[in-house]
């Protein structure tokens, strides 16, 4: 695959509420396992996990419009790296928004880099306490948590077997991706709406935890920028990150450390900073933490 070259932007960035985007970081030189993640070393065909001393499997936070042109670089790497087992899209963001219709569009697309999906259906908190979805996510090489509603993710996956099943795997070299709320569902916290309907100002919500500190606000050079004033007013925590993450581009995990992936970019919201990373620039979010058991 060739290499991820620099998107020449043709638009301003966002401007988020009264506060001014400091930096914009663009690649540097990076190190071997950002080059890895970059695509630039096919993987092994003995060994889906070049990397050596992965700590888990790949990790994309995406910002939504999945499954359309744009998102091919870090879904190819995906599908690179993936696990031994199946591959499954998870449509449970959906569950409430024609989740057959989400089904078919990352299997249709999924189809055009060589990959056959099937669906993991965990639409309500019954299915994600199913003894057969854990068994079959027990055995999986990939998981898609597709974008839709990112409160019902959390309510829906949050203490189950299912979930537990999922990050074991991953944690076994297993890929993972979610888009916009399935993005956020990863993340310490997901952001709801504070009151309804349309209401631009967001809340915290405890999510899945995987990544610690973290608040994903997918959707950023569109709509996404605009709840970042509203959340940095009523931190959970002071330490909280907010990764702000351009439709059709990612966050990518290597298993070491994060890159920014797709044409749009990775921007960094703090309490007390943010910076805008460049595609093909390595991120300063935090890494996941440790198993649950650890």
């Amino acid at each position: 695959m060739a290499a991820l070259e620099p998107h020449p932007l043709l638009r301003k960035p966002p401007q988020i509420g009264r506060r001014r985007l400091r930096h914009v970081i663009r690649p540097k030189p990076i190190a071997d396992h950002h080059q890895r993640a970059l695509g630039r070393h096919r993987p092994n065909t003995t060994d889906p996990y070049p990397t050596g001393a992965l700590t888990t499997g790949f990790l994309a936070l995406v910002g939504g419009d999945e499954f359309k042109p744009g998102n091919e670089h870090h879904d190819r790497l995906l599908v690179e790296h993936r696990g031994p087992g199946p591959a499954y899209v998870v449509p449970t963001a959906a569950a409430r928004q024609r989740p057959d219709l989400a089904v078919g569009t990352a299997q249709r697309w999924f189809k055009t880099l060589g990959l056959d999906l099937a669906e993991l259906p965990i639409l309500k908190r019954s299915d994600a306490k199913s003894q057969k979805n854990v068994e079959l996510a027990e055995q999986a090489g990939l998981f898609y948590l597709t974008g839709g509603d990112p409160g019902l993710v959390v309510d829906v996956l949050r203490d189950t077997n299912v979930w537990r099943a999922i990050e074991a795997a991953w944690r076994r070299g297993a890929a993972l991706a979610g888009s916009s709320a399935g993005a956020m569902a990863l993340g310490e916290w997901t952001l709801i709406r504070k009151s309804y309907p349309g209401h631009a100002e967001r809340r915290y919500k405890p999510a899945l935890e995987l990544i610690p500190r973290l608040a994903v606000a997918p959707h950023f050079e569109t709509f996404g920028h605009r709840w970042v004033d509203s959340v940095l007013a009523e931190p959970p925590a002071e330490d909280v990150v907010i990764a702000g993450i351009d439709e059709r581009s990612a966050a990518l995990w290597d298993g070491h450390a994060w890159t920014a992936c797709g044409p749009g970019r990775v921007t960094v919201v703090t309490t007390s900073d943010r910076n805008v990373y460049q595609p093909g620039a390595p991120v300063p979010l935090p890494a996941p933490g440790p198993a649950p058991d650890d």
